[in-house]
């Protein structure tokens, strides 16, 4: 009888397991059971699996980009590109990487000598040849494998897709992931700074720690999650202009205005993480808004109608630590935030939290100190009192402040921008 295992196992069960049952299957068979078996492991099992073998191919290599190889080279492993990987991987030296994989995989794992450990020795070489192309010359080179050029009608695919996750995935916060989306994207491209020019929707490095791990973060994962199934129909786009196209379909599927949006993001890997505190702090007031805000190059205007954000989604306890949705209807975008704010009477809500305010009527809503900074603030207040009056307005403003945001630091090519058909 054939071993099997399990993707439920812990990770390191699963790496000790590959070898161990292809050397205890019959003969015959672990020639068709070696793929099998590291078709079965976890994603991130495969990528740490693959990492090791960069590491004992490339013992003085930066481990950073032999990381980023490996998760690199096991998504394609995850998708209907990966033939044409395969493919690619050939032009690797392969006698040389079998010498090598061989070596060091005896030498970690005690194998012993004979067929199996020779085949043991060729499905290792030909983990580390694809991982290595990936490595030596990058991901780029092995999509020229089959040269594919997106278009416009290629984007409204990959909307159209969100779109629809979005209708069959009700199991989110008040029935929509929309909100989450629009955070990630906000969040993902609120961290550029003008002076260095560095972060922002270029890089796409909340993937990575310590990015993804700030505070301000917290609770993305399921907004990331949500977008792996679009990732792997569509592995030409870049998680960088995935992840801000997201942001454009959340808001225009939830009645918001269209934003204009154009591709050109690159991914990057770990060492383009930017530093914690570059996100607004909820608990600070005027002062700290415009600090992070001035930073990306946004007027007092901007800021405002930026914020108009919060007209979705609500606060976590276990995240943020706050608590609450801003508006009756946290999944349709309208200028209520900033009419909640000029018409409601909003007092400090008792608990043991952090300091934020509930609306005096029905204490079912809450606002940020940063919220109530905007009608403290004389020029701030302006913008809301105009906002709380024509959504209109707020719609055009929003759009123009959104499509900045979303382009902040992105070494585009083209000048040419494209606006996206909302489903029906």
């Amino acid at each position: 009888m054939v071993a099997t295992m399990s993707s439920s196992w812990p990770m390191r069960y699963q790496i000790a397991a590959v070898p161990y049952i292809i050397d205890k299957s019959p003969g015959k068979l672990q020639l068709l059971l070696a793929p099998v078996l590291l078709s079965s492991l976890s994603c991130d099992t495969l990528s740490v699996f693959v990492f090791s073998l960069l590491s004992i191919l490339y013992p003085n290599s930066n481990t950073y980009t032999m990381a980023s190889a490996a998760r690199s080279f096991t998504r394609a492993l995850r998708t209907p590109a990966a033939s044409s990987l395969k493919r690619s991987a050939t032009f690797v030296p392969r006698t040389t990487f079998a010498q090598q994989a061989r070596r060091g995989y005896a030498d970690a794992a005690g194998a012993k000598k004979g067929g199996n450990g020779l085949l043991i020795g060729g499905l290792v070489a030909a983990l580390a040849g694809g991982a290595g192309f990936y490595y030596m010359n990058g991901a780029e080179q092995v999509k020229a494998a089959g040269v594919f050029t997106p278009k416009q009608e290629d984007y409204q695919k990959v909307y159209d897709k969100i779109a629809q996750l979005l209708v069959e995935h009700d199991n989110y916060d008040d029935g929509s992931y929309g909100p989450v989306l629009v955070r990630l994207a906000w969040h993902a491209s609120g961290t550029y700074d003008a002076e260095t020019k560095t972060g922002g929707s270029n890089g796409a490095t909340m993937r990575f720690p310590p990015e993804g791990d700030h505070g301000a973060n917290a609770g993305l994962h399921a907004a990331r999650d949500f977008l792996d199934p679009v990732k792997k129909e569509f592995p030409w786009i870049t998680y960088s202009d995935l992840w801000t196209l997201a942001g454009v379909a959340a808001i225009q599927e939830m009645q918001g205005p269209k934003i204009p949006w154009r591709p050109g993001r690159n991914d990057r890997d770990v060492s383009y993480c930017t530093p914690d505190g570059r996100l607004p702090d909820a608990s600070k007031e005027q002062k700290h808004l415009r600090a992070i805000f001035n930073r990306m190059g946004f007027n007092d205007q901007e800021i405002v109608a930026l914020s108009g954000a919060h007209a979705l989604g609500r606060c976590h306890t276990d995240r943020s630590g706050f608590s609450g949705p801003w508006t009756f209807s946290p999944t349709t975008l309208t200028n209520d935030y900033y009419k909640l704010l000029m018409e409601e009477k909003w007092a400090y809500k008792k608990w043991d939290g952090p300091k934020q305010f509930e609306d005096v009527s029905t204490k079912s809503l809450m606002m940020l100190p940063t919220d109530m900074a905007l009608i403290k603030d004389k020029s701030f207040k302006s913008y809301v009192e105009k906002y709380a009056k024509d959504n209109d307005a707020f719609f055009k403003d929003f759009s123009n402040v959104v499509m900045k945001l979303f382009e902040l630091g992105v070494p585009f090519e083209t000048e040419e921008r494209m606006t996206f058909k909302p489903s029906e």
